[in-house]
């Protein structure tokens, strides 16, 4: 939804892509949803119909509420407003119940939240330097940056076709970031911490906020090669910036402690009993990896290596969210998959405090944070890709020789998935090859871009530097 004075942006295009999009949202509405419909649902119905101390352990519906409090409120804010349009989907054993005006309603708030995230588009506007921009308006950063956000399909396809709520939630982010490039340190810090309370997949990107933070906010000055002048740090601001934190944190989660229910929160926010990848494989790391076991597997089967009565029953091909032992590979656990992501973020976080190159060093430091998460992370679901799908300029041909061959190659792959695959023998034997192929495919492609992302942040002058040259 357009918010007010958007059209200080740039004119009237930004209220007209803002307007179009709300428009194309609206007719979206009867189309196909997911099971996350009926979780909203039921998330709206425990919130509105139980007092807060039941919360994190009704359990009627297999969808429990596992996000932050925050969220929670956020439901029951809306079920206050949903009561008025049917009292029926705020029963909780209502399960799957999906009235033409539940529909509406549930369609209707996705649409209406998104407002803060136009408003948080419009505040990153403000961040471009439109200097140097051509004279076209298609040549214009903030009419790119505007379309590459407003019109991002991946949110489009997620939250008004699946259904979520992560306009909404990406707002907060895009907020926060156009904060910091504004240097409002404090409310760049506050809308982080509230946002990890909205949604905890958000913890993906904290390591490149906090020290962002800590050098560009907390440290007041430079040397003039752009390495840090000690001196300079100031006690008085970590500590509010830990106020912020704190404060937060205490209107969070305070209730639920002084329940005595903070681990049974925490068990809702964190259940590592699901299992590595979900039903659904991620294109990460370990979709490489899953795949290659399987590959090791039939060829050890078909070469007599392995014994069939020995092969785990749970499988990463089944489709199944559950734990299961690799057949050939060394199990992955819950320990190394954070290790692994540690090790990815840790090169980016230094680059950050040793290489500071100003805001923008931050922004590219959270995408490889975020990439890093989805690439190694446990149990990943494979919409945590949309934390990475935020623009950068790029000078250069947007893509090379190589690149444009890979994308390319998605068409004959979706073809041979979907229409060449179902009519083949291996449909009944390897029913799983095409969310193989699939996985692999774009796992390659985004593994590509984490890397080459990687090569141009340790290869850069830190800013000082590039200013003398």
């Amino acid at each position: 939804m357009a918010a007010p004075g958007v059209a200080a942006c740039g004119g009237n295009w930004f209220s007209a892509l803002a307007l179009g999009v709300t428009l194309l949202k609206c007719l979206l509405i009867p189309t196909y949803h997911s099971t996350d419909f009926e979780v909203h649902r039921n998330w709206l119905a425990i919130t509105h119909s139980l007092p807060i101390s039941q919360w994190y352990y009704e359990a009627t519906s297999e969808w429990t509420l596992d996000y932050p409090p925050f969220f929670a409120w956020f439901e029951y804010a809306l079920s206050h407003v949903a009561k008025y349009f049917d009292q029926e989907m705020l029963n909780i054993h209502n399960l799957n119940y999906s009235s033409s005006r539940t529909l509406l309603f549930q369609r209707f708030s996705v649409i209406f939240t998104d407002a803060l995230f136009v408003y948080a588009v419009h505040e990153c506007c403000k961040c471009i330097d439109g200097k140097k921009a051509g004279k076209e308006l298609t040549e214009k950063p903030k009419f790119i940056l505007s379309v590459l956000l407003l019109w991002n399909f991946g949110l489009l396809i997620v939250d008004h076709i699946h259904f979520q709520y992560n306009g909404f939630l990406f707002g907060l982010m895009l907020l926060s970031i156009a904060r910091l490039f504004q240097k409002r340190h404090m409310e760049g810090a506050l809308l982080f911490a509230v946002l990890l309370h909205f949604k905890h997949i958000y913890l993906y990107v904290a390591p490149a906020y906090g020290i962002y933070l800590l050098r560009s906010y907390c440290f007041t000055a430079n040397k003039p090669d752009g390495s840090i002048r000690w001196n300079s740090f100031s006690f008085i601001r970590l500590i509010s910036l830990g106020l912020i934190v704190f404060l937060v944190s205490a209107l969070s989660l305070g209730p639920f402690l002084a329940l005595n229910q903070l681990p049974q929160v925490l068990s809702r926010l964190f259940p590592f009993k699901r299992g590595l990848c979900h039903a659904y494989w991620a294109p990460n790391f370990w979709a490489l990896y899953n795949a290659l076991d399987k590959v090791l597997s039939v060829i050890g089967l078909e070469l007599k290596l392995l014994d069939p009565n020995k092969i785990p029953k749970a499988s990463m091909t089944s489709g199944l969210v559950q734990q299961f032992q690799h057949t050939v590979l060394p199990s992955v656990t819950p320990l190394a998959t954070l290790i692994c992501t540690l090790m990815a973020i840790l090169p980016s976080v230094f680059c950050l405090w040793f290489k500071p190159q100003g805001p923008r060093g931050f922004l590219r430091c959270l995408i490889l944070c975020a990439l890093s998460s989805f690439l190694f992370g446990w149990h990943v679901h494979e919409k945590a890709i949309l934390l990475a799908v935020l623009p950068m300029r790029k000078e250069k041909t947007l893509f090379n020789w190589m690149e444009t061959f890979y994308l390319l190659g998605l068409a004959p792959l979706e073809i041979f998935c979907e229409f060449v695959f179902p009519f083949t023998s291996w449909k009944l034997k390897y029913p799983f090859i095409p969310l193989l192929l699939t996985s692999v495919y774009c796992a390659v492609g985004i593994t590509y871009a984490w890397f080459r992302l990687y090569v141009s942040v340790l290869t850069d002058p830190p800013v000082g530097k590039t200013k003398k040259q």
